[in-house]
């Protein structure tokens, strides 16, 4: 086996192994229950968190954060203390001023915002 080739095998076998650190991080970790129609649907709802977690690394989040493990998305982004707000037919978020990542959630929010709408 060549050098070049047992490289390309290891990275994609690493990628895996953190695809995998990263789901368990997620919740896959730690199922529910001991039955298993509620483990499948724990299972479900942590495959969806991940793949949108993914998702929204790779189009709206820039700098650090794109590449920041689900441990830091959740303290800095997925857990911010913002209120939903309803004025003349707008809906939104009031994000605190004093949070540190609070402009960084707003670019991300205002990148999907942007985003066009998808063919139906």
């Amino acid at each position: 086996m060549s050098v070049q080739r047992a490289d390309t095998r290891h990275r994609v076998h690493a990628r895996v192994e953190d695809d995998v650190r990263t789901t368990k991080d997620t919740g896959l970790g730690h199922l529910p229950s001991k039955q298993w129609q509620v483990n499948k649907a724990g299972c479900a709802a942590v495959t969806i968190a991940v793949d949108l977690t993914a998702w929204m690394r790779l189009y709206a989040l820039t700098g650090a954060l794109a590449k920041a493990e689900p441990k830091t998305l959740r303290y800095q982004i997925f857990q911010t203390p913002a209120r939903l707000v309803q004025a003349r037919r707008y809906r939104g978020l009031r994000l605190p001023r004093t949070w540190p990542w609070a402009t960084d959630l707003a670019t991300a929010i205002e990148i999907i915002r942007r985003m066009p709408m998808p063919a139906t």
